[in-house]
């Protein structure tokens, strides 16, 4: 829930708006927004960071999933006010601080876990939660880690490829934020 009292009204619509300060990929975003904009809706519309996808629409797909103070959570599901004064991580947050691809965006692209494209960001945002909680997944691990997210290209062979791969990835050249 916001913490902000209503500040405006949209002359448009009538509905009361909420001045909430977002934390995305490091950089805070003040934005007036309804209380009911979902969170994927204020990331794409609000704030232009377009790589976070809406699939289904009921939270059934994961290609919504961003990251919450670290952990996997439905864009398409949650209220943006609801996470006022919380560290969101996008798609586009994932690169290391020097530009360069994070472990997860460098595997797949070399195992060829982009398929379409469309499903990505979310399972980039969920295996970057997943390689947090097991650095070192075994094959059928990987498969679980990824078993809430839905490839319409059907393509997880290579995505559980993917997982491993930057998995090992991890193991030698830890991300540069991981160092800090």
């Amino acid at each position: 829930m916001s913490t902000h009292a209503p500040t405006q009204t949209d002359p448009a619509t009538g509905e009361e708006l909420h001045d909430v300060r977002l934390h995305v990929n490091g950089i805070v975003h003040q934005v007036r927004l309804p209380a009911r904009r979902l969170l994927s809706d204020a990331l794409r519309h609000d704030l232009g960071l377009t790589g976070t996808h809406v699939g289904c629409e009921h939270g059934v797909c994961g290609a919504c999933t961003v990251l919450l103070d670290g952990q996997p959570v439905r864009a398409c599901l949650m209220f943006a006010v609801s996470a006022a004064g919380q560290e969101l991580t996008t798609v586009e947050g994932l690169a290391q601080p020097d530009g360069r691809l994070g472990h997860v965006q460098q595997a797949f692209k070399e195992c060829h876990g982009l398929q379409c494209g469309f499903c990505t960001p979310g399972f980039l945002t969920t295996i970057t939660a997943g390689l947090r909680d097991n650095p070192d997944p075994t094959e059928d691990e990987a498969r679980d880690m990824i078993g809430g997210n839905l490839c319409r290209c059907t393509g997880y062979q290579n995505i559980v490829k993917a997982v491993c791969r930057a998995a090992e990835l991890g193991r030698l050249e830890p991300d540069q934020e991981d160092q800090s």
